[in-house]
């Protein structure tokens, strides 16, 4: 039986360690690749994390490389490629870099891979999705942006530390685009089936809240960079769903159009958001709706619409991507 075949395309730290959890879960055959100028590097971590196998037990081949040749054929294909934040950037400080170079990756993934499932890290991550949609070429169900695995794994560990409770414990979701205009919804927040509004103040939960909100602003201001041991893991969460068919419910950044009233009507003229989804070996299978209530629908139109203005940006700054 083939293995399934998963290419990392950034050797940084976030697509560094989206390879350290692939192949330690044994997921998949991994391909970490970087540009020429930094094969070396990518060569080298993924000969590293290869020599780790014995130890660790997993039976996956990596490699490294700077030629889409040997990503060819993936079954899916993690985008961790960009320019990372710095302290004092916002993630759309990084639109004119990141769109030229989420759409050369894009193009040479649809070339190698055209059946891959492309799963997007890259920030600002709602109009990646969406660059990487139109320079792909790809069916809207073959992309997917991770966003809100690791919003919500940040929220759940905060509650959890608040807590002072296990974190398998938490169970969370999160709405809308990825960044300090997220919706997170504790109404929809539980600890082993018990509303947390039960455990915790309306304060102390609006407290998590806001951390969830910033959670990477706060790591950036720690460390002097963004983080990568989360994001890496929940875009390998998303990954295994699709690898393993597991029809997981994941928030993913998935293509709307009258789902929660992204753009209703306009068939064609959807935006990528943050949704709960089913995810399978197809992509993204379908969009589960939820109830809102009028406070989280204005708070979700609000994010929907900071995600149209991201994207209005990419249009008007690289008209071809229109």
């Amino acid at each position: 039986m083939r293995r399934a075949k998963l290419s990392v395309i950034g050797a940084g730290n976030v697509g560094a360690t989206c390879a350290h959890w692939a192949a330690a879960k044994e997921l998949a055959d991994v391909v970490l690749l970087d540009i020429p100028d930094k094969e070396g590097v990518a060569k080298g971590k993924a000969l590293d994390l290869l020599c780790a196998a014995p130890m660790e037990r997993f039976d996956a081949n990596v490699i490294g490389t700077s030629d889409y040749a040997d990503t060819a054929d993936s079954d899916v294909v993690i985008l961790t490629a960009g320019l990372p934040r710095k302290p004092g950037m916002s993630r759309d400080d990084l639109i004119a870099t990141n769109v030229k170079i989420v759409r050369s990756v894009s193009e040479q993934v649809a070339k190698h891979s055209p059946n891959a499932i492309l799963i997007v890290v890259s920030n600002p991550l709602d109009a990646m999705v969406y660059t990487a949609w139109k320079a792909s070429g790809f069916p809207t169900h073959r992309i997917l942006g991770q966003a809100g695995c690791l919003d919500v794994a940040r929220f759940r560990a905060f509650i959890a530390m608040e807590l002072g409770v296990s974190i398998e414990d938490i169970q969370a979701l999160l709405l809308g685009g990825h960044g300090d205009d997220m919706v997170p919804l504790p109404r929809y927040t539980s600890v082993h089936g018990i509303p947390v509004s039960q455990l915790l103040s309306k304060e102390r939960i609006d407290a998590c809240v806001d951390r969830a909100k910033v959670g990477g602003g706060e790591i950036v201001k720690l460390m002097g960079t963004s983080a990568y041991y989360a994001p890496a893991s929940g875009s390998v969460q998303m990954a295994e769903a699709i690898i393993k068919d597991k029809k997981r419910i994941l928030p993913c950044a998935a293509y709307c159009e009258d789902e929660f009233g992204v753009a209703p009507g306009k068939k064609g003229e959807g935006y990528f958001v943050g949704v709960p989804c089913v995810l399978g070996r197809n992509g993204m299978e379908r969009v589960v709706e939820i109830e809102l209530d009028g406070d989280e629908k204005t708070l979700m139109d609000e994010s929907i619409s900071h995600v149209k203005d991201l994207v209005g940006i990419v249009r008007t700054t690289f008209p071809d991507l229109a």
